[in-house]
């Protein structure tokens, strides 16, 4: 390992940069912060490469760096502590500093499935303490034995299994009881179908149309500053008919506007980039990336993120009329 140079090493690591980038997100919740994460653990990969003697496999010794990283920065910087949820799973947006992440970045199926990506997931993990958090991804995303696991993260295996359990409990408070319903490999042709669907809909300011494509329970989820969202806190409503009444000021009020949709995938499911412009006038601003659960056919839940994230998803910040969805 010593041998090898600076560019060497770079090519070499750079093979795992996908997962990695994934699992620190698991860890943090947050895209660029797992950014970062990924360059600090490359760095401290080539400082200490010395003390990768080959008892384990390259990309372990990786794993366990980036591990090792996401907790020293969750002990840095730790994150404000989460309400416990009442009766129904907050949005993904409770959890203030998660963001969606890029489908086009995920490493290939085999090596990531879409139920640990999905928003719902990825937010009920931030609910967990650092360590437990670490446990559960390396157990249950990754599969690691407990002994594989406690060597990682320098306890026993008792340890370990013990904060495996604390966190599987703490985990099925916070996921919704329908998860395993939806999950997939990927969108699929009739859930992408609804999709462009309600995209049409939403550019032809047609709400009764709209109103067919919701589930009758369907939630509205708004992360700070985003769309009609304007405060710090994130907001949200439920009701196919609260959600129509809602939008009834931007398809036919006076700050009504025109959409324009751009179709991408953000954490397994299908995803939205909208664009608004008074009516009849110049281009079409960047307005929110919407997340889209389709259940049986009916849009069950959006889930709304500011303008800040579509430069994760090379998606421009305005466009004219004759780019659309």
């Amino acid at each position: 390992m010593d041998a090898l140079t600076e560019a060497e090493f770079a090519e070499l690591t750079d093979r795992h940069r996908r997962e990695l980038r994934v699992h620190c997100y698991r860890m943090l919740g947050n895209f660029e912060d797992a950014e970062d994460l990924v360059q600090e653990t490359f760095l401290r990969a080539w400082r200490r490469r010395e003390t990768y003697a080959g008892r384990a496999s390259f990309r372990a010794w990786l794993y366990r760096i980036a591990t090792n990283a996401s907790l020293d920065l969750l002990e840095r910087r730790p994150r404000p502590t989460l309400p416990v949820p009442t009766d129904t799973p907050p949005p993904a947006v409770a959890v203030p500093w998660l963001t969606p992440y890029p489908d086009a970045l995920l490493p290939d199926e085999a090596a990531v499935s879409r139920e640990t990506v999905e928003l719902a997931f990825l937010a009920a993990v931030q609910y967990l303490p650092p360590r437990q958090r670490a446990v559960l991804v390396l157990r249950d995303v990754l599969g690691w034995s407990a002994k594989e696991t406690a060597a990682q993260l320098d306890t026993t295996v008792a340890g370990a299994n013990s904060a495996l359990q604390r966190a599987r409990e703490t985990l099925r408070a916070h996921l919704p009881a329908r998860r395993l319903d939806w999950s997939g490999a990927k969108p699929t042709e009739e859930e992408l179908a609804v999709v462009h669907r309600y995209m049409d809909a939403l550019e032809r300011g047609a709400d009764a149309e709209l109103g067919t494509l919701l589930r009758e329970d369907a939630r509205c989820a708004q992360a700070p500053w985003t769309g009609g969202n304007m405060s710090d806190d994130p907001a949200w409503y439920s009701g196919r008919d609260t959600l129509i009444e809602a939008w009834q000021p931007i398809f036919h009020g006076p700050d009504r506007a025109e959409f324009r949709c751009v179709p991408t995938v953000a954490n397994g499911d299908p995803a939205i980039a909208t664009y608004i412009r008074p009516p009849g006038s110049g281009p079409y601003r960047a307005f929110g990336l919407d997340v889209l659960r389709i259940v049986d056919g009916q849009v069950a839940e959006i889930t709304c993120f500011g303008v800040a994230t579509y430069r994760y998803f090379d998606l421009p910040a305005e466009i004219t009329a004759e780019i659309t969805g």
